[in-house]
């Protein structure tokens, strides 16, 4: 029958069910990991910053030291370098002109001082090492020389820290050898002071112990007081 056939009614399709998707959150253990990466992350950060901080720093207190020693070793040569054979005393007993005073902690000579030091002229430049506990400094007096005098300032000036914070410093001297025609030995004490000595050397040490690069200064008007020739260096 052809009734039959139509009259039947086809089946619903079934429709596949629907995926929900799943809003899955981040569990404990994925947050630990992040939590460990980001703190890794930021040590590393921090220790690379503090590297490069101390790096830093040490290359500018390096920096400063450098240009500390060569500022005092500057003035040091040059004042050392200008002394005159001019006498600032007398000695009393023996009329022995006094141009050229050298002791391991003190040291004492005429030169010309510059005007951005003070009025120019002859001063006798008296440089002086004092010791305070376990640390030591150079200081500067500067007196005027008038005819073999040194001139006392009604108004004394102060005396000038050249350096401080040293462990140790020292001044000595050396001179040509008349027996064998060459330099002689270095000495701690200047024996001739009417003349002046061809070498000073000034040998500073920091509070670390750790010591300046040697300064060997020459005088070149030593000859004219006596001392020989002057070595080149």
């Amino acid at each position: 029958m052809s009734g039959v056939g139509a009259g039947r009614v086809a089946a619903p399709r079934r429709r596949a069910p629907a995926r929900r998707a799943s809003a899955r959150g981040f569990t404990l253990i994925e947050v630990l990991l992040a939590m460990v990466l980001l703190v890794a992350g930021l040590a590393l950060a921090f220790a690379t910053l503090s590297a490069a901080t101390k790096t830093a720093s040490r290359g500018e207190a390096l920096a400063q030291r450098s240009e500390r020693e060569r500022a005092v070793e500057n003035f040091l040569r040059r004042r050392i370098a200008a002394t005159r054979p001019i006498p600032f005393a007398f000695d009393q007993s023996t009329a022995v002109p006094q141009r050229f005073v050298g002791e391991p902690d003190r040291l004492r000579f005429v030169a010309d001082l510059p005007d951005y030091l003070g009025q120019g002229g002859p001063y006798l430049h008296d440089f002086a090492i004092e010791s305070d506990g376990d640390q030591a400094r150079i200081v500067l007096n500067l007196s005027m020389v008038l005819a073999g005098e040194t001139i006392k300032d009604e108004r004394p000036r102060k005396p000038e820290v050249l350096v401080e914070g040293l462990k140790s410093a020292r001044f000595r001297y050396r001179t040509l050898d008349p027996q064998r025609g060459e330099l002689g030995e270095w000495q701690e004490q200047w024996q001739q002071p009417e003349q002046l000595p061809l070498l000073v050397e000034v040998t500073l040490t920091d509070r670390d112990g750790r010591a300046w690069p040697p300064l060997v200064v020459s005088l070149p008007l030593a000859s004219a007081a006596g001392g020989g020739f002057v070595p080149e260096l």
